[in-house]
């Protein structure tokens, strides 16, 4: 994993607000660099817990999407969880040892704060929520409460409907490629706006990009 030096952030939004798919991709194009090879996807979580599924279910969003070139480790069909995680963080340490990891997965939190998804500086701490000491992972972090800490967290996210961390999991996985698609928009506009073509931008810039939920 790559050592960052930025300064700290946490941001917040609840998966629902207006203009959340436009706003998190935003953030993510202020802190992911899209702009390089590197980078990686680590989607955390079973697909055997509806609550711990927003991980693979989020990997599997992002690795259907034929314009979404980059890794991503953790699907339905292969999960990224507590027996493998240490395996594939030593594989890609081995193969790419540059890799800026993004860590994806669901956690537990308050009732008021159910839904909202939190975008942070550093590594996520997987397994913590239901006591697995595993190694923490992510050069940054997505995650989703996706129900209540405190009690019984494993039966807790075994009971969650699984409606909400699918919808949480399209909302992060629309909002990672909208962040790729506007680096890319962008550099087509600035090559166009080098070669004087600023007309040819706004007919294809405007068309693609309204603010999507």
């Amino acid at each position: 994993m790559r050592s960052t030096l930025s300064t700290p952030y946490d941001y917040r939004i609840h998966h629902k607000e207006t203009g959340a798919v436009w706003k998190l991709s935003t953030l993510f194009l202020q802190h992911i660099p899209f702009e390089t090879q590197d980078l990686t996807f680590f989607c955390i979580g079973t697909d055997r817990s509806t609550g711990d599924s927003l991980g693979p279910l989020t990997g599997s969003f992002l690795s259907e999407s034929p314009l979404f070139p980059f890794t991503v480790i953790g699907t339905l069909e292969s999960p990224l969880h507590a027996l493998n995680l240490q395996q594939r963080i030593d594989e890609t340490r081995l193969t790419n040892p540059t890799a800026f990891i993004v860590a994806i997965d669901a956690c537990l939190g308050q009732v008021s704060s159910i839904g909202q998804l939190l975008f942070n500086s550093g590594p996520i701490h997987p397994g913590k929520a239901v006591g697995k000491e595993l190694p923490p992972v992510g050069d940054v972090s997505i995650k989703g409460i996706v129900n209540i800490a405190g009690f019984m967290e494993h039966a807790v996210l075994q009971s969650t409907r699984l409606y909400l961390p699918y919808e949480m999991s399209r909302t992060i996985a629309r909002a990672l490629q909208l962040a790729h698609g506007r680096l890319k928009s962008k550099e087509v506009y600035d090559s166009n706006s080098n070669s004087n073509n600023k007309d040819t931008w706004n007919q294809v810039g405007n068309s693609h990009f309204s603010q999507t939920n």
